[in-house]
């Protein structure tokens, strides 16, 4: 039975004959098929404004030109340009390979000649809505491709306070609610998302993550809700949104305290019922997701500010779950060593590196401000550097925290701005000169760090 979810597919039939728009429409009705009619090309495009059409049924020739063919080419042509995706198949009562050859050059899809046979008119209708599903099927796969950045690992965690999230976690992960990760950067919060959604009843369906400190302001509904073509002037081509493609699987929203003020009414509206609208069009669109979101920031503080819609929060943190830093798992910080060396040296092609004894007394003697990304970044870097077969102290290149405290405790008395100007520098260092992220270091919004940077004009040079 031609149907996705609980509706029928909707075909478009346009023909200026009322006689051959209702034999479409009993054979198509008969087989399963919604149908609605258009007498013209203009009726139809306001149709396709209105609508979703799963295939249109185009006839070639009207009233103004009964032989070339060309109000059907011109609604095809619309169509290409459009970039709506919906598969055409012309028809005609002449038997025209030149009209038939230019039809299938704009976009249709086959082409059927008056009066057509029903069961090839079926076999035509049903083949045509299987490759669009390919197509589109395809397009969110490569998206999906695009959008990928979590690292699936299978390290098995020795923390007491680890174990006890991941059976906390265990606990819920089939219950189909919204799950909130909190904690400092780089504590692994990406990869419980993952857990969760392997482990949900929604684990068949496409994982999306998405970076929302990423995603600008003006961008955002493009990103999370699609766009067509033309519907803003770098809309080149349409681009299918994150809610489509995470429909029924799991949507992460990492950095979810990042996302505008202006823009957490629209989000908080499809998380309630589902509903949205691509933009640059008005048909409502229907999502069915799991939502988990992540955060280092301080909720509490937001709303307070009116930064963060307090109903929004609620219904993103049904449950909520902290992930601890790496400081406080110090168990697991040399296996999960060990583990990324492992995972590195697999990658590289290199032979197999273990840990001297002193290398991991360092570790577990560090202080790890940048958590398991920090870990995982220094390991990569010193199996590249790795000469031979044991990764000693001076391969990881890392102070001790009595080291760090001793530094700190010894350096010479400074102006607050010298003292800014300084943590200002070291920041941007740390991140490549990235802005955004240099501010979530220091504790600043984008806009402070900007307001310093322009009152320090030498920290540009």
């Amino acid at each position: 039975m031609p149907t996705v979810g609980s509706s029928k597919l909707n075909v478009l039939v346009v023909d200026d004959r009322v006689d051959v728009r209702i034999s479409a429409r009993f054979v198509l009705e008969d087989n399963h098929y919604q149908v609605t009619e258009a007498e013209s090309p203009a009726m139809a495009k306001e149709l396709i404004k209105q609508q979703q059409f799963d295939l249109i049924l185009l006839d070639m020739n009207y009233s103004r030109d009964t032989t070339s063919g060309e109000e059907g080419l011109e609604l095809l042509s619309w169509l290409n340009k459009a970039e709506l995706g919906i598969p055409a198949i012309a028809m005609t009562a002449w038997s025209n390979v030149e009209l038939a050859v230019k039809a299938m050059q704009l976009g249709a899809g086959d082409f059927l000649e008056k009066p057509w046979k029903n069961q090839r008119l079926l076999q035509v209708v049903a083949q045509q809505i299987k490759v669009s599903g390919l197509k589109k099927q395809n397009q969110k796969l490569q998206q999906r491709l695009e959008n990928t950045e979590i690292e699936k690992g299978d390290y098995q965690w020795l923390s007491p306070c680890m174990d006890e999230l991941m059976q906390q976690i265990h606990s819920v992960a089939g219950a189909n609610v919204a799950i909130l990760l909190t904690g400092d950067n780089g504590t692994g919060k990406s990869q419980l998302a993952s857990y969760i959604h392997a482990q949900s009843q929604v684990s068949s369906g496409p994982f999306i993550a998405v970076n929302m400190g990423a995603i600008s302001e003006s961008l955002f509904e493009s990103e999370m809700f699609g766009h067509t073509k033309g519907a803003f002037t770098d809309a080149k081509s349409s681009r299918i949104g994150r809610f489509e493609l995470a429909k029924n699987g799991t949507l992460f929203l990492d950095e979810i305290a990042n996302i505008p003020l202006s823009q957490q009414a629209k989000l908080l509206r499809v998380l309630e019922t589902g509903e949205y609208e691509v933009l640059g069009s008005s048909q409502t669109q229907f999502t069915s997701i799991r939502m988990i979101s992540a955060t280092n920031g301080n909720f509490k503080e937001l709303i307070e500010k009116e930064l963060f819609r307090e109903d929004l929060f609620y219904r993103i943190n049904t449950i909520e779950f902290r992930v601890p830093s790496l400081k406080e798992r110090t168990l697991d910080i040399v296996p999960l060593a060990e583990h990324f060396i492992d995972m590195y040296c697999k990658k590289y092609t290199k032979p197999n590196i273990t840990l001297s004894h002193d290398a991991m007394s360092a570790l577990q003697d560090y202080h790890w401000p940048g958590n398991i990304r920090e870990l995982s970044h220094l390991m990569e870097r010193a199996v590249l550097l790795c000469r031979g077969d044991t990764l000693s102290v001076g391969d990881l290149n890392i102070r001790s925290s009595q080291e760090v405290d001793s530094v700190s405790t010894n350096l010479p008395m400074m102006t607050l701005e010298t003292a800014e100007k300084q943590l200002i520098t070291q920041a941007l260092n740390q991140v490549d000169q990235h802005v955004p992220k240099a501010a979530k270091l220091l504790g600043l919004t984008k806009s402070s760090l900007y307001r310093r940077l322009e009152k320090y004009a030498d920290l540009q040079k």
